[in-house]
């Protein structure tokens, strides 16, 4: 197999990782548990991959394709096609003039003729002088005029013609062939397709769409590929919205001028049938046409004026679909290649990248589909724990912890690398090839080895302890309100990673409390929302579902690291939940009881305090008071660093 490396240049891509992904939603999942919300989030602001290609987000591209318009709108100048035609018109003009000079020059001045000629000349001359100044009253005037030179006749008559293909083309589709001779004949058909299509749109729009194969049969090589009459009518409307948002762009002078153009070059026949197809258009859905505010100086013709609005349309129209795409939260009627035509190669890769996403999550077995909706699997839950650890640890220095500190071993014992001679007691870890060599060097090369009781050579054996930990979050309303919700998430899903990773003997537990103590599974932690918070601070009931908890397990090294940001609000009593705040002081005698019972079980109780209140800082003295263990004061975003190298320094049997 050969391998062909290349120096990357910008132009290659590289796959999305799944755990670039799942890192990418972990803190938005941490925040509200809503993996669809995640994933919104995610599309909105995009994926930011360091060293490689990022994959844009929807907000992104919005501003990329605003400043793609902006500069359309600072590059031409709008009203310049009316200056075009105006220019046009005077070469017509200047054409026409040359040929009467010229027919005067060819005319011999013996010639009978010449006085009939020059007085004709004289007249032509004095028209063309007194035209308007208006391209509109110009048209009108010389569609009168009686032309001396052919190839001027010609020449104007093919630029009202191509006005008419322009305007035309917006409403009747492709009559570029069938108006090369402006004969009667040729305006009357026109006529006759745009009354037929008023009538088959307004039809449409009744329900009625018998009429449209009719319609195809008669008129169908204007409209091709046009398979039904939605096809129809959402061509025409394009046309209708263009041809609209030019005059709303136009200034009002401008635009007036426009319109005496189009009653001059189609006639008013002609364009009382467009009118009437406008309408019908109308009818048959909403036209929403845009006015754009052009400032710059290069000139335009009509065509590329028309072309222009085309431009913007597609463009707000690709704004509206990332619009539509950011607020439902779903990409799939969003086309990358429309994106990459607009706005390049890496915004489509970009496009790519976020429809794959969870493409990508669901292969690697992070997320999987439920009942239609994706959910996170118990290894993606896994996943964001360890990111969570990743965070937390990597603002702390390389050597601020070691590994666990032992002073009594526990049970279990892992096998080291290095060897002893066995002796009674040992676990029997036999390294059977030390063993048998040491036979051989004692009784000599042969078969069969006789063993003996001193051959025997076993692994040496390095102790372990093992912890028991309750992790109880606080989980009253203030939490949240405060700013330490997401923090205190996190870091008991991060000391769940490092548990299982690292210390895989130790037993772990979640108790959220408020104003009852329920366990939590740490898979299910990350769908605690805002909502799931209540008013209580029941520590008392946290205490006692605790020890519980920690009774199952008969190692010496039991803890409970309580996470609060206040002093205790409510006690059960009675079996009923008993709330009040300011707290009472059967609150706090029942509360400190519980403590005494975690203490009498050799429970430490390790205190991290996010408030520092009157209140709890009182309290908790009195705990550590009564049960020996530490207190901390860490804000929301140093939680992580006390709590984790606090649990890897000083866990002891």
């Amino acid at each position: 197999m050969r391998y062909t490396y290349y120096r990357w240049d910008g132009s290659q891509d590289s796959p999305l990782d799944a755990d670039e992904v799942i890192e990418a939603l972990s803190d938005d999942l941490m925040s509200d548990g809503d993996l669809w919300n995640a994933f919104q989030r995610l599309n909105r602001w995009g994926l930011n991959r360091p060293g490689q290609p990022s994959a844009t987000g929807l907000q992104s591209l919005q501003q990329q394709l605003r400043a793609v318009r902006q500069a359309l709108l600072d590059r031409y100048d709008l009203t310049s096609f009316l200056d075009d035609i105006r220019s046009k018109l005077d070469e017509v003009v200047h054409q026409e003039l040359t040929g009467i000079d010229r027919r005067l020059a060819d005319t011999d001045p013996a010639d009978e003729r010449r006085g009939a000629l020059e007085k004709i000349a004289q007249r032509r001359r004095e028209q063309l002088a007194a035209l308007p100044e208006t391209p509109a009253g110009a048209i009108e005037a010389l569609r009168d005029y009686d032309f001396l030179d052919p190839g001027a006749r010609e020449r104007f008559d093919e630029m009202v013609r191509e006005i008419q293909r322009r305007v035309l083309d917006q409403f009747a589709g492709q009559v570029e062939d069938t108006l090369r001779e402006m004969t009667p004949e040729v305006m009357a058909q026109t006529r006759e397709m745009l009354r037929d299509l008023s009538a088959t749109v307004r039809a449409a729009a009744a329900g009625d769409e018998s009429r449209f194969g009719d319609f195809m049969q008669k008129h169908g090589a204007a409209f091709p590929g046009t398979s039904s009459v939605s096809d129809l009518i959402g061509q025409l409307q394009a046309g209708a919205q263009r041809f609209q948002s030019l005059l709303d762009s136009l200034p009002p002078d401008a635009r007036d001028s426009l319109q005496a153009l189009l009653g001059a070059t189609l006639g008013d026949p002609l364009r009382a049938e467009i009118e009437e197809l406008r309408d019908a258009l109308a009818s048959a859905g909403a036209i929403a046409p845009v006015a754009h505010s052009f400032g710059g100086d290069r000139t335009v013709t009509l065509d590329e004026a028309l072309g222009l609005m085309d431009r913007l349309q597609d463009l707000d129209a690709l704004e509206r679909d990332l619009k539509r795409a950011q607020d439902s939260g779903t990409l799939d009627d969003l086309s990358e290649e429309t994106v990459g035509a607009t706005l390049g190669k890496e915004a489509m890769r970009s496009v790519e990248h976020l429809k794959g996403l969870a493409r990508v999550l669901e292969e690697a077995g992070y997320i999987e589909k439920k009942d239609g909706e994706y959910e996170l699997t118990a290894r993606g839950v896994r996943r964001i724990g360890q990111k969570a650890l990743e965070d937390i640890f990597s603002g702390l220095s390389r050597d601020a912890f070691g590994n666990h500190s032992v002073d009594v071993p526990g049970p279990g014992a892992d096998r080291s690398d290095s060897t002893k001679a066995y002796e009674f007691g040992d676990p029997f870890l036999l390294d059977l090839n030390a063993t048998l060599q040491n036979a051989v060097v004692r009784s000599g090369a042969g078969t069969p080895i006789d063993l003996g009781l001193g051959d025997f050579e076993v692994y040496r054996t390095e102790a372990v302890a093992e912890a028991s930990t309750v992790l109880m979050l606080d989980m009253s309303r203030s939490m949240p309100l405060r700013g330490c919700f997401v923090a205190a998430k996190k870091v008991a899903l991060a000391l769940s990673s490092l548990i299982s990773s690292q210390f895989p003997r130790d037993n772990f537990y979640i108790i959220g409390f408020s104003d009852y103590a329920r366990e939590i599974n740490p898979e299910a932690l990350y769908r605690i929302t805002w909502g799931d918070y209540v008013y209580g601070t029941n520590m008392q009931h946290g205490f006692a579902l605790a020890r519980r908890l920690l009774a199952r397990h008969k190692s010496g090294n039991k803890q409970i690291i309580l996470i609060t940001d206040g002093e205790p609000t409510a006690h059960i009593e009675g079996g009923r939940v008993h709330f009040s705040y300011p707290p009472t002081f059967r609150t706090f005698q029942e509360t400190l009881r519980e403590v005494k019972r975690c203490t009498r079980d050799r429970i430490v109780i390790n205190t991290f305090m996010l408030e520092r209140s009157h209140y709890l800082t009182e309290f908790v003295t009195q705990i550590t008071r009564v049960n020996h263990g530490r207190a901390f004061f860490a804000t929301p975003e140093r939680l992580g660093d006390y709590i984790l190298v606090d649990y890897v320094k000083n866990r002891v049997s």
